[in-house]
């Protein structure tokens, strides 16, 4: 079908600038043709930043960016650049920042008012049509005419509002320079603050929304760990229990929507993004190492079932997520159609009896809980009956097949995909899968070979092009992805890229001044502000997690340059830190680590029967050990090359021809064992927090 618009999002890879390459808007992507454009014409910037799969963004598009009307006010007057988040979350973090120092909050779709110098002078998030619609006095209609208006007529006010919010963004992004040291007093005091914060009816923080993230369950479990404090573990446990019984959670299809409206956890926004069910997988498994839960096992085995099945390309790489939205049976889109049922829907496919059971054990009532269909959520869960309902999840899932699916958001991101490797990587560890080791591999192999140019990691791909410079947290949570595949399969190349790659972070992304390491290279675009990010929100900073791969390189090289700059790096964050530790919630694994005395772990076996180190890490498996390394190597070259990497390893050997397990600290090893009663003791050894 012809279509009537066509703009320059045509051209473009992003499934979100492509949803509105047919717009009456003559939209630009953010580029320098679009701000030559602004100062040729005289014309202000109207930059819309959004994401694919953002249910409001859909409702501006629909109600303005479809409207003639109103795409013809924004043509004369303005020029349009649309951005997605997820490609540059550079440009994004910037604008973002203006808009909560004008209005207070922010969110998606985004819309930032601009001089052509790419200075901010209003914003906002959503805005409605016209004026009086959705409880709006003034729609954005409206807003863009007085908005011109007084560009035109008040340059000296636009001028000074403009350059007021620039000097505050280059302050915001930047952290204010620390330089004490962080003490282990930080890890008790984010303690002190999440108990104080605990919703102890339906675990998580107290209040709505609910993000899974608020509550950072893998530092409770570290924290546990240390201090054998029962309510930290109550507090994890309960948090997850809820959220997996929750309508968060899609019981039939597994994986987890991005997050809650209520504080039950139990209306969800509808879409599902690949790193909250990345970073759940890792929670979810920590804890069932900790606690020996079944269920805890079961939903990751389901979340990774769900990304194996709905998130994989062909070639191995995962993307990035799913739509909110979905079409009805009358062709009308409507959020979260595709995950709900009616009673009858659910007898009609597996009969009465059946229907009954699943209605009862998933709170399905004929008056529904969202818009008179079910979100399934399990108030009272039975763990007696769980192999039936299986079954009868699978019923609903292949009849859910028959639904238009959500829209999915097929662009492959760097940062996003190392998560999920790591998740698969752990997992395949922890659960003694090799299919998911050899998935995690596949797609880190997929990202060395299709994102990595010249020694530089690129951002996204999209119909077999690469492209956008990598960010800070590319190159760490790819990192970490690549410390993970070789601790699950102990194949050295994986532990030598890690090495590489962090190598040109430090070249390119860290402030040798202040310590830290800033989002952009330093030959990157430039822009109002170069930021450093300091923040934990749904996805860890890319400082938290390159902090922790600095402390684990340390341990696995001995090189003492990794703890030098890990010291210079944190220092950089510790007025955050000591103030306010929750607002780096992840960065808190790293002090942990680094106030710990990790566990090096080296296990060789003799020569051609590396398989017989089984016989240890199916113990090393059921302990909860998050600060260590491991090295499994057989006598001859294969130890003899790692050894050329991991010193530790060097002068190590199967004792007695057995497979024999070295569990050190700080270089200094306890007795070789081939026992694994005496492993389990050793690696059990915790440094006291308290």
């Amino acid at each position: 079908m012809r279509k009537k618009y066509t703009n320059r999002l045509f051209l473009e890879t992003s499934p979100y600038l492509l949803q509105h390459a047919h717009n009456p808007v003559n939209w630009y992507p953010w580029g320098e043709e679009a701000f030559e454009t602004a100062k040729k014409l005289k014309r202000p910037i109207l930059l819309s930043i959004g994401y694919s799969t953002c249910h409001w963004c859909h409702v501006m598009e629909e109600e303005s960016f479809e409207d003639e009307e109103i795409a013809g006010v924004m043509n004369e007057n303005y020029v349009a650049i649309k951005v997605d988040r997820e490609e540059r979350p550079d440009v994004d973090a910037i604008y973002m920042s203006a808009v909560q120092a004008m209005t207070g909050h922010g969110g998606w779709p985004m819309t930032v008012w601009l001089t052509p110098e790419k200075k901010p002078f209003y914003g906002g998030t959503y805005f409605p049509a016209r004026d009086g619609e959705r409880g709006a006095q003034t729609g954005f209609l409206t807003i863009l005419q007085k908005l011109k208006e007084t560009y035109d007529k008040e340059p000296d006010k636009v001028l000074k509002s403009s350059e007021q919010l620039t000097e505050a963004l280059g302050r915001h992004l930047t952290p204010d320079v620390g330089g004490q040291a962080v003490t282990k007093d930080v890890l008790h005091q984010a303690a002190d603050f999440y108990q104080k914060r605990f919703d102890s009816v339906y675990g998580g923080m107290t209040g709505a929304p609910k993000f899974p993230s608020s509550l950072p369950i893998r530092f409770l479990l570290r924290y546990y760990r240390r201090t054998k404090n029962s309510k930290i573990l109550e507090m994890a446990k309960l948090t997850l229990t809820q959220m997996a019984g929750s309508g968060m959670y899609d019981h039939v299809g597994g994986g987890f929507h991005r997050y809650s409206t209520d504080e039950k956890w139990l209306v969800p926004h509808f879409e599902k993004m690949l790193y909250d069910n990345a970073l759940l997988a890792v929670a979810y498994l920590e804890a069932y190492q900790v606690t020996g839960d079944v269920e805890f096992k079961r939903v990751v085995e389901e979340i990774l079932r769900y990304v194996a099945r709905d998130m994989t390309s062909s070639q191995g790489a995962f993307y990035s997520a799913t739509d909110a939205d979905s079409l009805n049976p009358k062709g009308e889109r409507e959020e979260g159609w595709f995950f709900t049922w009616t009673p009858q829907e659910i007898e009609d496919v597996l009969g009465p009896e059946d229907s009954k059971h699943i209605q009862s054990y998933y709170a399905v009532t004929p008056e529904g809980n969202f818009e008179g269909r079910n979100i399934l959520n399990t108030p009272k869960p039975s763990f007696q009956t769980r192999q039936k309902i299986d079954t009868l999840l699978n019923k609903l899932y292949e009849k859910r097949l028959k639904r238009p699916p959500p829209l999915r958001d097929e662009k492959i991101l760097t940062s996003w995909n190392g998560l999920m490797i790591s998740a698969y990587a752990k997992a395949g560890q922890v659960l003694n899968k090799n299919e998911y080791i050899e998935t995690a591999k596949r797609a880190a192999q997929f990202i060395l070979d299709h994102l990595y140019k010249e020694g530089r990691l690129l951002r996204s791909f999209k119909d077999g092009e690469a492209k956008l410079n990598g960010y800070l947290d590319d190159y760490a949570f790819f990192t970490q992805a690549l410390l993970d595949v070789y601790e699950t399969t102990f194949e050295i190349q994986w532990l030598k890229k890690a090495i590489e790659l962090d190598q040109t972070l430090e070249k390119n992304h860290e402030d040798k001044n202040a310590g830290g390491f800033f989002m952009t290279s330093h030959d990157h675009e430039a822009l109002l502000a170069r930021e450093k990010p300091a923040y934990d929100g749904a996805e860890p900073s890319g400082n938290s997690v390159a902090l922790l791969n600095l402390v684990r390189l340390k341990e696995f090289t001995t090189k003492d340059a990794y703890r030098v700059r890990f010291e210079k790096e944190l220092k950089a964050f510790s007025k955050i830190l000591m103030e306010r530790a929750a607002a780096l919630s992840e960065m808190l694994l790293a002090v942990d680590y680094a106030f710990d005395k990790p566990k090096e772990i080296m296990i060789v076996t003799p020569k051609g029967k590396k398989e017989e180190a089984e016989i240890l890490l199916s113990e090393l498996r059921k302990t909860f050990v998050p600060n260590k390394i491991l090295g499994v190597m057989e006598e001859g070259t294969d130890l003899e090359i790692q050894g050329e990497v991991i010193p530790l390893a060097q002068s190590k050997y199967a004792i007695q021809k057995k497979v024999t397990a070295y569990v050190c600290e700080e270089g200094i090893c306890a007795l070789p064992t081939h026992d694994p009663k005496v492993f389990v003791k050793q690696i059990s050894i915790v440094e006291d927090l308290k």
